[in-house]
């Protein structure tokens, strides 16, 4: 399987469990990697035929920017639930970051991998 990836695709938004969070836009980031097969987008030189990462990272900025999240669980599954049924994504492994979360470490942040059978019918 071919993989397409985006790394550190940067938005602002609101999230967090604390009063100021609430409150306060603070700067995500996330790595995408994205399972996709590319052999016949490489045969007709078409976007069409794969998958657009620019459509994705508009997309997923959007939607980080527009919503309000107390856990990094929450937003994290709520974007590889959007890759999945808008983009037809098969598989996505997302890295969200949230820098600045904690005063003595440069970064805390959570890993997921979801796949389309996880918001099929049933695991929805």
């Amino acid at each position: 399987m071919d993989k397409i990836f985006i790394t550190a695709l940067r938005a602002e938004t609101v999230i967090g469990i604390y009063d100021w969070e609430k409150a306060t836009r603070q700067r995500v980031t996330v790595d995408l990697e994205l399972d996709t097969d590319t052999r016949r987008a490489a045969q007709t030189d078409d976007i069409a035929d794969t998958i657009n990462y620019k459509s994705i990272s508009k997309r997923l900025v959007r939607f980080i920017e527009e919503s309000r999240y107390e856990l990094l669980e929450t937003l994290a599954e709520q974007l590889a639930r959007l890759l999945v049924e808008e983009f037809g994504v098969s598989r996505v492994a997302l890295t969200l970051h949230k820098p600045g979360a904690l005063s003595d470490a440069d970064d805390v942040g959570m890993k997921i991998v979801r796949t389309a059978a996880d918001f099929s019918g049933a695991a929805a």
